[in-house]
């Protein structure tokens, strides 16, 4: 369909809203939002098909936040998200737009997190809630969730909800909410499952379809690396130090990582500062100046605090976190390759965000160029490399002669040579940095698709591919389905999908078959699981025989460090 360009205040929104949106930098819509919040405003269904990268967050927050009756302290509107990071991306958009109505309050519920921090949280009635299905489902169990209320309803990214076995879920809630609502359902592809749900529950959708047209910035150069068996901090302290740059943003999907990221590199001798949007102006305003006059190099933000800045000194742009969709991926690389010079651009991708790395490669018409974490005789020629330009640096600047007469004193002092001297300041020079450093491991640099077999041992190969079965205390007795299972895992242990191995469910407890090599916080995250509102109790079992070994109870922290992890 063909949509007419328009600005933000056409569409005729509160007040409150449009400052907000003013002080974000948003004045021109994208086609999707062009389309959607008018009919969205007039009470219209709506049914968008566009890929990730569209915009379809403000979308539907917009028109639905011009919409809320800020007397009524009760949930008016529900998001139902496929996971805990869209979940949270939503909830952040909600709270940003509506940062200028006090009596708006949001509240994002999802597996993993406690559930008493939840129920006080609702407990205020909040007007908007954003979730994933299981724990949605678990507080509409409880009855600690009053939808009777609600006017609202939108299924964000339905067609993920499918692959990762959660539809009937989204029915579960469907079937449990008022039938007078107003339903915005969008997805990338429309398969039939989703075409039903849209017939069942929704009346007469307005159809929008997008084809987005957005292109990439030719002078900058875009690539991406696989984190999943490297922590992102740890990479980001390697790219940092092998990155020739002026000024480097970092982008985060959330305000707590602006600060954490913050602290982290500071630790580590880093000149650098956090920009999110719970700062002031004042603050705000003398941090880009910092950015811009040179006595700042690195600046960690979130999209929404970024907007607005123009800074010609960025030459470098590090997304931590992967964007929900690509509008914001193209906003936070346009920080760099500014004023006719060459920028770059770097993306960490987890496993479970490879789908998402595909569709914004999809609407750029880009295949990004995969490089490795930088292994330690990278880091150390690049050390090297900074001290030799350190002493080039005062050989030419400074008038070094004046020292000679400290050079002899000291040989003469520790009758020493003056070659035995140059490496003990080299030493001193190279401070926290060591320019000799050990030989890593293989598996820290492990990635599918650059990995080179000829410098691994088979046993290490073989067995990364292995998995453990693991008993779950559920089974077909408690309606425990392989979709609760995967989804279960997948979502709230932060599992790639396709890493979940065989699954038998018997009448009282199921097995699933999960890589050898997970790390004891992943452990320690799937022991905490509950399906159905029941802790799954999961233990290790002999992978051979299938019998029953000893049980590693993994129930409690304690448990797994003591018998888990054996020295």
């Amino acid at each position: 369909m063909l949509i007419n360009k328009v600005s933000f205040s056409s569409f005729k929104l509160n007040p409150f809203i449009m400052d907000s949106l003013i002080k974000l930098k948003y004045v021109e819509p994208s086609p999707i939002q062009s389309a959607c919040i008018p009919a969205l405003l007039k009470g219209q269904d709506v049914l968008g098909i566009a890929q990730t990268g569209s915009g379809k967050t403000a979308a539907f927050v917009l028109p639905f936040l011009q919409k809320i009756n800020i007397k009524l302290f009760s949930p008016q509107i529900l998001v139902l998200a496929p996971t805990r990071e869209l979940a949270v991306q939503v909830g952040e958009t909600f709270t940003y737009f509506s940062k200028n109505i006090k009596e708006i309050k949001v509240v994002v519920l999802y597996g993993g997190q406690q559930y008493n921090i939840q129920f006080n949280i609702l407990r205020k009635g909040p007007q908007i809630v954003v979730g994933t299905p299981g724990r949605l489902l678990d507080h509409l169990k409880r009855k600690t969730l009053n939808l009777s209320s609600l006017f609202g309803l939108v299924i964000d990214e339905a067609d993920e909800m499918l692959r990762m076995g959660f539809i009937e879920d989204v029915e579960n809630i469907l079937s449990k909410i008022p039938k007078k609502h107003q339903t915005a359902l969008f997805s990338a592809t429309m398969p039939n499952e989703i075409k039903k749900i849209t017939k069942r529950f929704m009346s007469s959708p307005k159809e929008i379809y997008i084809h987005s047209n957005i292109k990439t910035q030719p002078d900058i150069q875009q690539n991406y690396c696989l984190v999943n068996n490297f922590k992102k901090n740890d990479t980001l302290i390697r790219f940092l130090e092998i990155e020739k740059f002026d000024a480097v943003i970092i982008f985060v999907r959330t305000k707590y990582l602006t600060l954490s990221v913050c602290e982290f590199l500071k630790n580590h001798n880093y000149n650098c500062a956090a920009l999110n949007g719970d700062m002031n102006q004042n603050i705000r305003e003398k941090t880009i100046e910092r950015l811009k006059n040179g006595s700042l190099n690195i600046l960690i933000a979130t999209d929404v605090a970024s907007r607005g800045l123009d800074l010609d000194r960025i030459s470098l742009v590090i997304n931590y976190d992967i964007p929900m969709d690509s509008e914001s991926y193209i906003h936070r690389i346009g920080r760099t390759g500014r004023a006719g010079r060459t920028g770059k651009a770097l993306l960490f991708v987890e496993n479970r965000e490879k789908r998402m790395l595909q569709s914004i490669q999809k609407i750029m018409k880009l295949n990004f160029l995969e490089i490795n974490i930088p292994n330690n005789e990278i880091i150390m020629t690049r050390r090297l490399e900074k001290i030799s330009d350190q002493i080039n640096y005062e050989i030419k600047n400074n008038k070094i002669d004046l020292y000679k007469i400290f050079i002899k004193k000291i040989i003469s002092n520790l009758s020493i040579d003056i070659e035995t001297l140059s490496y003990a300041l080299i030493k001193i020079l190279q401070n926290k940095r060591p320019l000799i450093l050990p030989k890593e491991n293989p598996i820290k640099f492990f990635s599918k698709n650059n990995i080179n077999y000829k410098t691994l041992s088979s046993n290490f190969v073989n067995s990364f591919y292995k998995k453990n079965i693991y008993r779950i205390n559920l089974g077909s007795n408690d309606k425990i389905e392989t979709r609760h299972i995967v989804g279960a895992i997948a979502n709230e242990g932060k599992i790639n999908g396709k890493l979940i191995g065989n699954i038998k469910i018997f009448p009282s407890y199921s097995t699933v078959q999960l890589p050898k090599n997970l790390s004891k916080e992943t452990l320690i995250k799937i022991s905490n699981i509950k399906i159905l509102n029941k802790l799954i109790n999961i233990s290790l079992i002999n992978n051979n025989s299938l019998k029953r070994k000893k049980k590693y109870s993994i129930n409690f922290k304690k448990k797994i460090n003591k018998k888990f992890y054996k020295k």
